[in-house]
């Protein structure tokens, strides 16, 4: 007799579920309760569709995915979010599928960590007691593989020993191109591969369904090797058999890839994605990641059996719950690539923000995750900033905030940038503080203080600017930027004095007791000074100079976590009993202006708490606002306390700062350490710098003249024979007043603006002429009417980029040559300003 159906999913409902999570720009989520009830996206919320079909006898059923109306679906009864999988359960009279993607994210081998790949399980069984015909239809959108869905693609078939092997990518891929944040990856090719594949074929998603829906087979007329942007998008497809299918489970399997080939421009270098770094390209990985599959399949098990168990212990059921979700977004919100020694560089992008690259202020609510699951980990997250604040570029006596715009790592872009002369607006004490205590807890991790030592000289100027400036913080920016500037902020003072701590630790660590006996003398005179001042009756107040006000003191749990013992246990015992009396329906507010909440600091201001019932009162709003949300987002790690229906930044790494209260077990911390991976301290200094030879000035030094309209011009207004004598004349750059890093010569507040000049090339060009560009945001250029480059998103500064092949042509010595440009503006700063340039010879 069949077992009876559950009349609904039972347990956690997560408002997405996490599917493919390779990276920040291969991000994969299904945003329903039931995996057929909508189409996959990316977590931009772009449509990135997977569709899962089973035929069972002469009946096809949709499992994953929306497809044709008279097509029914195979009952999802179960979803389970573990931390390296997601399991669904569907079920009817006659047969039982359970479907699993699976992202092996081991802490013990980075190798498989870092591999793009995400293996998707079919285990198919009878319930009935009778055998029946099972097919499997798997397809995968084009789109996966570009930035929009206008962009052209091109698809392939072939074979990789026993793997059949279908891939797509831009035809016109624009390589470590667009930057910024509402962007996909747009070079590279997707893969979807699979064993016992009895038919292939890309084709539209449509013809593909209504084929295999009426006979069980692929279409056999005809094939999408090319898709121009007029056409319908092309869908990649595998069709399994599974044979007859009885009492006993029949399992078939696919893997979805990507080769990016580069992942991440480093100020001079294009690096190669961490997997790639040995010579590895995707005709062996492909092969090697199909051998190591079962292996793999029992490894995830066994991992998130052992991590679920001790997440329960820690925090409980809802607590370990919440960690599950967050496990593959917080890992997949950065990019792993390889410096130059070989050795792990791992991104962390602003995701749902503005899209800046190894943020510091994002890195460190990240942390938590990094720090527990193994020390290669942790040092690959900080490094980037580690090499940039060590490197000439790098003036100011504070760490960074971010090093650019994902995937451009050339340079802080946020506060003015390298230009800045408004030090506030850089978060100084903030990230200054962020660097000093993540060292420290990398220290703990390792040891020794050995990793530290590579960066002493920043890791003392630092701690001198918070000794100088995190007793009493100025009026300035903290990570909490979206709040505004804030004086004397008493958060961020209790940073600053657990860093001064820290700094002492680590000169401890060092051999040097004199020193850590001074620094930890000065971080308590400052921390009963902080009391005195704090002080507002029974809780700490927002800012000193702010009677009646309170806020989360999320930074405190590094007292605790870190052993350094500088404020008395009763502060944050005083906090936490505070916290109860302020909590909303859906959380804790971050402070007493808002009912806005960080799920992050959240989790940290928990952790605060000496027993488990005052940690679990602080966090299962948490598990109560995903589980009821109306967002159908990726983990939100902000929204309103009060309201279920509020949204926020999404799919962001930060979400790893929840298993911070999993640090706060030494025994625990230590067990996952010694899993995972060690990989050494040699990384590499920071890579040479070109000179960059100006060929036709831009306007940052020189204002050039420009025919500009802000009103949409007629078509065809970037040929050369267009009429502009309509238009206005003006000088570059265009855009908002004082952005950093330009020049704006013309106020531009519209959303779009249209530009054309006429430029007299010079009489000798280099082989490699390059665009030379300020955009922000969205822009084309075009030469004598044909396209030159397409960018999304925001430079922040000045940059080269690559010129089309066909506009290349347009380009000869001495010619005058029409430059052709629209940018298109959504928020914030707003600028254009484009030149010719050359990436020259090495400066060393």
């Amino acid at each position: 007799m069949p077992t009876p159906a559950r009349a609904q999913i039972q347990g956690f409902r997560p408002p997405a579920v996490p599917l493919v999570t390779h990276d920040p720009l291969v991000s994969i989520w299904s945003p329903s309760d039931k995996a057929y009830s909508s189409n996959t996206r990316h977590w931009t919320q772009r449509e990135q569709a997977l569709s899962t079909l089973v035929r069972v006898d002469d009946q096809t059923f949709r499992v994953m995915g929306t497809g044709l109306e008279e097509m029914g679906a195979l009952k999802q009864v179960d979803l389970k979010v573990t931390p390296t999988r997601s399991i669904y359960t569907f079920q009817n009279s006659k047969v039982s599928l359970t479907l699993t993607f699976a992202s092996p994210l081991l802490p013990d081998d980075m190798d498989v960590l870092a591999r793009p790949v995400t293996y998707i399980s079919y285990s198919v069984v009878s319930r009935d007691g009778k055998p029946h015909s099972v097919k499997i239809m798997q397809t995968m959108a084009g789109v996966v593989s570009v930035n929009t869905p206008d962009e052209p693609t091109k698809t392939t078939t072939g074979k990789m020993g026993g793997l059949t092997v279908l891939s797509v990518g831009a035809a016109e891929p624009t390589m470590l191109r667009p930057a910024g944040d509402d962007v996909r990856i747009n070079w590279g090719k997707a893969y979807l591969a699979a064993p016992n594949v009895t038919e292939s074929l890309s084709a539209p998603a449509e013809v593909l369904m209504e084929s295999f829906n009426e006979t069980g087979n692929l279409p056999k007329f005809m094939t999408m090797e090319y898709r121009p942007p007029s056409s319908s998008n092309p869908t990649l497809a595998l069709v399994m058999d599974a044979g007859k299918v009885g009492s006993k489970a029949v399992e078939r399997h696919a893997m979805i890839a990507y080769d990016e080939e580069y992942a991440v421009r480093f100020f001079s270098q294009n690096l190669r994605p961490y997997w790639r770094r040995k010579g590895a390209t995707i005709q062996t990985m492909l092969p090697q990641a199909e051998r190591e599959y079962t292996d793999l399949m029992k490894r995830c098990a066994a991992f998130d059996t052992q991590l679920m168990a001790d997440l329960t212990k820690a925090g409980g059921e809802r607590y370990a719950q919440i960690s599950a979700l967050a496990y593959r977004q917080g890992l997949s919100g950065c990019g792993f690539a390889a410096d130059s020694n070989g050795m792990p560089l791992i991104f962390a992008k602003e995701n749902s923000s503005n899209g800046c690259i190894a943020t510091t202020d994002i890195f460190y609510p990240a942390a938590p995750q990094f720090l527990l699951l193994s020390s290669a980990l942790v040092k690959g997250l900080v490094a980037p900033v580690l090499v940039y604040s060590a490197s000439p570029r790098w003036k100011f006596p504070f760490a960074p905030h971010d090093l650019g715009v994902y995937p451009q790592a050339t340079g802080q872009v946020y506060g003015g940038g390298e230009d800045s002369k408004n030090e506030a607006d850089m978060m100084p004490v903030e990230e200054s503080g962020n660097m000093i205590l993540l060292m420290l807890a990398i220290a703990k991790v390792d040891g020794n203080a050995d990793f530290a030592s590579k960066w002493w000289p920043q890791l003392t100027a630092w701690e001198g600017y918070l000794e100088k400036y995190g007793k009493d913080p100025e009026n300035q920016l903290c990570t909490d930027d979206f709040m505004g500037h804030l004086a004397h902020n008493s958060n961020l003072s209790v940073k600053a004095i657990l860093a001064i701590a820290a700094y002492g630790e680590l000169c401890r660590m060092r051999g040097d007791a004199a020193s850590a006996n001074k620094y930890q003398a000065l971080a308590k005179e400052y921390a009963a000074n902080w009391i005195n001042v704090s002080n507002d009756g029974d809780h700490s107040r927002l800012a000193f100079d702010r009677p009646n006000t309170w806020s989360q003191k999320y930074n405190l749990v590094w007292d605790k976590i870190l052993g350094l013992n500088v404020f008395p246990a009763s502060v944050a015992q005083k906090e936490v009993a505070y916290y109860k009396k302020m909590m909303q329906p859906y959380g804790l507010p971050l402070d007493s202006r808002t009912k806005l909440t960080k799920t992050d600091w959240s989790v940290w201001s928990a952790t605060l708490a000496d027993n488990q019932a005052d940690f679990q009162a602080i966090v299962s709003p948490i598990y109560k606002y995903l589980n009821e949300t109306t967002a159908r987002l990726p983990f939100v790690d902000s929204y309103i306390t009060d309201d279920k229906n509020s949204d926020g930044m999404r799919a962001r790494p930060v979400i790893g700062g929840v298993f911070i209260k999993m640090l706060d077990d030494q025994a625990t911390w230590m067990k996952y350490v010694k899993q995972g991976q060690k990989l050494g301290n040699n990384y590499a200094p920071f890579p040479p710098t070109p000179s960059i030879e100006t060929v036709v000035p831009t306007s940052l030094t020189t204002p050039q003249t420009w025919r500009y309209t802000e009103a949409k011009p007629d078509s065809g207004w970037f040929a050369p024979k267009f009429d502009d004598s309509g238009w206005k004349s003006g000088k570059g750059g265009f855009g908002s007043p004082g952005m950093a890093g330009g020049n704006t010569n013309t106020e531009w507040r519209s959303g779009d603006i249209w530009l054309r000049r006429q430029i007299t090339l010079p009489q000798t060009l280099p082989a490699n002429l390059q665009i030379m560009a300020y955009h922000d945001e969205d822009i084309k250029v075009y030469i004598n009417g044909v396209l030159a480059l397409k960018s999304s998103g925001y430079t922040g500064r000045y940059e080269l980029f690559d010129i089309s092949e066909e506009a290349r042509k347009q380009l000869t010595p001495g010619a005058t040559v029409t430059v052709a440009v629209t940018c298109h503006q959504t928020n914030g700063g707003q600028y254009i300003d484009i030149g010719f340039g050359n990436e020259g010879a090495i400066i060393r």
